[in-house]
């Protein structure tokens, strides 16, 4: 705890430097945020399924899964593979997006200069033209591609996969509240991004995301169809309230604040993912209480308790940390907490300045420089602040990942057209102890253990795999960090 305090106190200071520009300085190391946003959203064009576009920016990544949805008469071609596999799962690709969107609202004019402002809609919209397919008919969701059984089986690229392209779905008979309720999150928020720029294609978003919620909310059952790789934990009730505070900052209607006010389900929670989404919420209907929106009030406290949880300095902090200082909650994809917490911690941090409000947390109060300071604290960790002095994020920094466990990164463009069977493919391309051939650009790992120690091998998927929803929820404060000063 001791030496967490002094790492913070560092990282204070650090912060307040961060004002002399984005290229900063610490002990000894230099951390180019600009160029870490950029990349981590080059790793997202990396996860891109369907017929890829003339601007790709990866050489190794070509068409694949052009077929998707041919075995339900049905187009599902697009949308992205999750992590390091050759599947597509609707519940945290749904997460990605949102989560993105979220970034391209709050930090539009930081991610402009920067000149990322045109990728981070391109990735929002890779992903909204595929729920659009996905969600054609009413009370009908395409919520998975691909048979994860199979696909585990094999490590292949997903130009040239043949293993089953199963398609699963959601509809009045097999319902699935936490799916159907986060894209209908992730539909309504990317409506706000396009608004402005294209203004029919964000009112077929938001239409869509107003019937996604109504089928959510009026059949409701949990789906276990992603089971075990992405089983609903939490229960259904904070999407429904994540879908309904999505839908009310895009539309203000009264119908979606009797919902938040009068029938939702809150909780006081300590972290944010892709199956926990409470402090999410209650950061976001926070800036509608700073507006003016009393009724929101208890979402603030929540929000407040959040934060008092995971800051180290609060009375009431009580989220484990590596002896580094690193947010530790699980392994496997552990960095997932790390970027969440960034990014609620960067978004929150700008609002209590924006709107001159405090965090109290017992007999301490916290401004928005302790909240930012944290937030830049784990991201620098992240990116080689830390015990071992190298970067998580490949491609980036001293030292980064050279075998994330990713198909497509491991196996050579040489081989690409190899035929080569499924058990073979592991012998060939997995079980290697070499770099991979084609560089996972900007791909942020799931991160050292508990010790801070880390395994740079591909079969160590719980140090190597990358996940969508890590970098996704690392863009705001990437964006932030880039232009600490709005510019």
């Amino acid at each position: 705890m001791g030496t967490f305090t002094r790492t913070s106190a560092a990282a204070l200071v650090a912060w307040l430097a961060l004002f002399q520009g984005y290229l900063i300085a610490v002990n000894g190391h230099n951390l180019n945020y600009k160029e870490a946003l950029t990349k981590s959203l080059v790793f997202l064009e990396a996860q891109r399924s369907g017929k890829l576009p003339p601007n790709n920016r990866l050489p190794w990544r070509g068409d694949s899964a052009l077929d998707d949805g041919k075995e339900a008469n049905v187009d599902l071609v697009g949308g992205y593979y999750d992590a390091g596999d050759n599947v597509k799962y609707g519940m945290p690709m749904a997460f990605t997006i949102t989560t993105l969107a979220w970034s391209a609202i709050a930090y539009s004019s930081e991610l402009q200069p920067a000149g990322e402002l045109g990728n981070v809609r391109a990735a929002i919209r890779w992903g909204t033209d595929y729920f659009l397919k996905a969600a054609s008919r009413r009370n009908r969701l395409y919520v998975q591609v691909g048979d994860p059984v199979k696909d585990h089986e094999c490590w292949v690229r997903p130009e040239t996969m043949k293993t089953p392209r199963t398609v699963l779905q959601i509809n009045e008979s097999t319902p699935g509240t936490e799916i159907a309720a986060e894209t209908s999150a992730a539909m309504a928020a990317s409506s706000i991004v396009f608004r402005h720029i294209d203004r029919p294609y964000a009112r077929r978003l938001l239409n869509k995301a107003k019937l996604l919620f109504q089928f959510a909310k009026s059949h409701k059952a949990t789906y276990d169809g992603e089971c075990p790789f992405y089983c609903s934990y939490s229960g259904y009730n904070d999407e429904l309230l994540w879908a309904a505070a999505w839908l009310y900052t895009a539309t203000h209607k009264p119908t979606y604040m009797e919902y938040i006010t009068e029938e939702a389900v809150s909780a006081v929670v300590d972290e944010f993912n892709w199956d926990l989404k409470y402090a999410g919420i209650e950061v976001l209907l926070s800036q509608s209480f700073f507006q003016g929106d009393q009724a929101l009030k208890s979402y603030k406290d929540q929000a407040d308790s959040y934060i008092c949880s995971v800051l180290p300095q609060s009375p009431y902090f009580k989220i484990p940390m590596t002896p580094g200082g690193l947010i530790h909650l699980r392994d496997g994809a552990n960095l997932q907490y790390v970027t969440g917490a960034s990014f609620l911690f960067t978004i929150y941090g700008d609002l209590l300045r924006e709107y001159n409000q405090k965090v109290q947390c017992g007999d301490k109060q916290f401004d928005s420089t302790h909240l930012l300071a944290f937030a830049k604290q784990q991201m620098d960790y992240i990116l080689g602040q830390n015990p071992l002095g190298r970067s998580y994020m490949v491609g980036f920094g001293n030292n980064p990942p050279k075998q994330a466990h990713h198909r497509g990164a491991s196996v050579p463009l040489s081989d690409a057209k190899s035929d080569v069977g499924c058990p073979m493919s592991f012998v060939r391309w997995y079980n290697k102890n070499v770099p991979n051939p084609n560089e996972l650009t900007g791909a942020i790992l799931g991160g050292p253990d508990k010790q801070d120690q880390f395994s740079d091998l591909r079969w160590t998927s719980v140090y190597t795999e990358p996940c969508t929803y890590v970098n996704s929820l690392a863009v705001a404060a990437l964006a932030k960090l880039t232009f600490p000063i709005k510019p």
